[in-house]
Order: C-alpha cells, then sequence, then structure tokens
C-alpha cells in the first residue's frame, strides 16, 4: 500500500502586500500537484491586482510591482472564487493539501473570500473537509530539539530539496510539497500508521503546543508578542470582514 507521501499531494502559496492576514492583499497564487515523487507536476498560476498600493517592502520580496500588478493582474473577486474552487476540487479528490506556515496563507484567502466574495474558507469545506499538512509544524514536531530556523529555505537546505526561484508562489509551492515528501520519508516509522486526516487533527494539537512554548519563551525574554495557536485557520475578527 502506497504511504500518502508517496501517493497524490496537491500544494499552496501566495505572495503578498505583507504579513498581517486581516489587512494584506493576495498578489499571486498557486496551486501545484503531483501524482507521485518525481511525477512532472501540474501547476496553475493567479496574478492579482489587489486594488491597493504595494509597499515596496513586498515588492522587494516577490518581485511585482505594483505597475506590473495594475497592467497584469485580474481583479480579486473571481481570482478568489478560481482559487477555492480549485482547493475543493483537491480535496473531493481525496488530495492532501501542503500548505507552508498554514494559518498565514489559508487565513489570507479566507479574508479575501471575506472581503471580495462575501464567503469564507470554511463554508467550501463543510462536507469535504481540508486535510493540511504544514511542513513547518511537522518538522517542528518530529524534529523539536534541532537548532535553527525553519523558514521553507531552511527546511529545503535541511531535506536536500532544491528551491529555485524563491518567493514565486509556484517554486515555493513545489519545495514545500517535496518537502513533505522528505519529512514523510525520513519519519516513516512515526507516519506510516497515519493518514492525511489524522495527520490534520494532531497537527493542530501540535501547533498550539508549539505556539504556547514560543509564547512562554517571548514572556521570559520580556518581549510583547502574541502568538495565535490556532490551526491551519486563525479565527475571525469583526475588521476582516
Amino acid at each position: 500500500m502506497t504511504c500518502w507521501y508517496e501517493g497524490p499531494l496537491a500544494a499552496f502559496d501566495t505572495e503578498t502586500t505583507g504579513v498581517d492576514v486581516e489587512t494584506d492583499r493576495i498578489v499571486s497564487a498557486a496551486v501545484v500537484v503531483q501524482d507521485a515523487p518525481g511525477n512532472r507536476p501540474r501547476v496553475r498560476r493567479w496574478l492579482v491586482n489587489p486594488g491597493v498600493p504595494v509597499p515596496a517592502a513586498a515588492t522587494e520580496v516577490h518581485g511585482l510591482t505594483e505597475d506590473h500588478l495594475r497592467r497584469n493582474g485580474r481583479w480579486p473577486s473571481p481570482v478568489m472564487d478560481e482559487i477555492v474552487r480549485e482547493l475543493a476540487e483537491h480535496s473531493a479528490a481525496g488530495r492532501p493539501l501542503v500548505v507552508m506556515n498554514a494559518p498565514f496563507d489559508l487565513t489570507l484567502l479566507d479574508r479575501e473570500l471575506r472581503r471580495h466574495r462575501a464567503s469564507s474558507l470554511n463554508r467550501w469545506f463543510e462536507t469535504v473537509p481540508l486535510r493540511v499538512l504544514d511542513p513547518r509544524v511537522l518538522d517542528k514536531h518530529l524534529d523539536r530539539y534541532r537548532k535553527g530556523r525553519r523558514t521553507l529555505t531552511d527546511l529545503c537546505a535541511h531535506y536536500g530539496v532544491e528551491l529555485q526561484g524563491a518567493h514565486d508562489a509556484a517554486a515555493d509551492a513545489l519545495a514545500a510539497l517535496d518537502v513533505v515528501r522528505a519529512v514523510g520519508r525520513r519519519f516513516a516509522a512515526r507516519l506510516d500508521r497515519l493518514s492525511p486526516g489524522e495527520l490534520h487533527t494532531l497537527q493542530a494539537v501540535w501547533h498550539a503546543a508549539q505556539a504556547r512554548g514560543l509564547q512562554a519563551w517571548f514572556a521570559r525574554s520580556g518581549l510583547e508578542e502574541a502568538v495565535d495557536p490556532a490551526w491551519p485557520l486563525r479565527p475571525e475578527l469583526p475588521a476582516a470582514a
């Protein structure tokens, strides 16, 4: 029987105007699908004109200028509908969804759906739930005592995954997918008996524990930082509606 990390996976990633899920916007997104390791991935991309200024700091990260997005990007409303439909189709087909740092990308998508479609992410997954695999949460739980940062670039280096064109949504999505496969193989003895659905539930528990640990570290360091324990989607705030 093929283990989940050797079977079909989809991956989702975004590039944005910033890091605040309540106020920032999606400027590009990609969904990458791979039926088995080594198979050629299928990629669907979106470029979005967010209708708001794109800070220079964001452009420095992903290379997408406000002028380029105005000229070539599509309006957010139809794009958000297409993205969530794509994710729903993969869930209905039984493909787990790989999302690096899921509470960021999925919450941002949820807020865009509320903003432009009077909808929500949960509304699309009431009957066929998302089964998310977050390489950051998996790695932090399975190799919790390893020192160092755990960005996507760091995880790629640690697991021997090639990342070409970092901060391109499709490149990042494919790299995250490859990292999840590598995590699965490295920790096969601990993961083989767990289904993606079971892992989804466990990751919510693991992420909450990781958040509590980080919150405690901030407190000991005298830093007033709040860490949200919710995974894979942060709860709605009134200002996001």
